[in-house]
C-alpha cells in the first residue's frame, strides 16, 4: 500500500497562470436549445405576420363593405336619377304620344260610328220609301188624309180649287172628296204625269204641293239626309 503524500510545489515550477475556459460539456444540448430559441422567434415573427394580416384583412374587409355600400348608395341614386330623367323626358313624350293615338283613335272610332249611323238611317229611309210605294199602290185611300190637308190649309175666301191627282187616285176619291167639302166647287184634274199617293191643289193663285216628291224631301231633309223620293232604277 502506498501512502498518500503532498509536495508543495514551488513558484518556478508553476510557470505562468492563465485562465480556464470552461468550454461546452454537451454540444448537442446547445444546439438543441438554439434551436428551440430559433423557432420561437420564427413562431414569433409568424404571429406577428398574421397579427398584421389579419388588421390587414379585417381592413379590407371594412373597406370593401364600405365601398360596397357607397357604390350601391351611387347605383340607387343614379338609377333613381335615370328613372326620373325617364318620366321627364321619354315618359312625357310617350304619353303625348299615347294621347294622340289616343286622340286619333277617338275621332276614326266617332267617324266611324258617324258612317254606321248614316248608313243606318239611309238603309231605314229606303226601307219607308218601299213601305209607302207599297202602301200607295194598295190602298188608294191612304191619299184622302192629304188631300183633305191640302185643301184645310185654303182660306174661307178660296170658293174653288183644283185638285191634281194620278187617274188611279181619282178614280177612288171622285165621289168622296166632294161629300167632305161640300162648300168648294172642287174640280179634280187627272195627271198621269203625278206619283200616286201625291196630289197638287190650286186655288186663287195659291198652290198646296202635296206630291210624293215634296213630302219625301221635306221628311228626309228633317233628318239631315238628301234623298229623292225616286231610286234610280224605281217605276210606278
Amino acid at each position: 500500500m502506498t501512502r498518500a503524500h503532498s509536495r508543495f510545489i514551488s513558484g518556478p515550477e508553476l510557470g505562468t497562470v492563465v485562465d480556464w475556459d470552461f468550454g461546452a460539456v454537451d454540444q448537442g444540448s446547445l444546439r438543441f436549445a438554439a434551436k428551440l430559441k430559433a423557432q420561437a422567434e420564427a413562431e414569433e415573427q409568424a404571429r406577428a405576420v398574421a397579427t398584421r394580416q389579419a388588421g390587414f384583412a379585417d381592413g379590407h374587409a371594412k373597406g370593401y363593405a364600405e365601398g360596397y355600400e357607397q357604390g350601391h348608395a351611387q347605383a340607387t341614386l343614379e338609377g333613381q336619377r335615370q328613372i326620373n330623367e325617364y318620366i321627364s323626358t321619354q315618359g312625357e313624350a310617350a304619353a303625348r304620344t299615347f294621347a294622340q293615338l289616343f286622340e286619333s283613335a277617338s275621332s276614326q272610332i266617332a267617324d266611324a260610328e258617324q258612317t254606321m249611323a248614316q248608313g243606318v238611317l239611309e238603309l231605314a229611309c229606303e226601307l219607308a220609301r218601299q213601305v209607302l210605294r207599297h202602301e200607295f199602290s194598295a190602298n188608294p185611300n191612304a191619299l184622302q188624309p192629304v188631300v183633305r190637308e191640302a185643301l184645310s190649309t185654303l182660306t174661307v175666301d178660296n170658293k174653288a180649287a183644283v185638285v191634281r191627282l194620278n187617274p188611279v187616285d181619282l178614280d177612288v176619291l171622285a165621289e168622296v172628296l166632294p161629300q167632305e167639302f161640300p162648300g168648294l166647287a172642287l174640280t179634280l184634274v187627272p195627271d198621269a204625269a203625278m206619283t200616286r199617293g201625291g196630289c197638287l191643289v190650286e186655288s186663287a193663285g195659291t198652290v198646296v204641293d202635296g206630291t210624293v216628291e215634296k213630302r219625301w224631301l221635306r221628311a228626309v231633309s228633317s233628318l239631315g239626309l238628301e234623298s229623292s223620293w225616286e231610286a234610280p232604277d224605281a217605276h210606278d
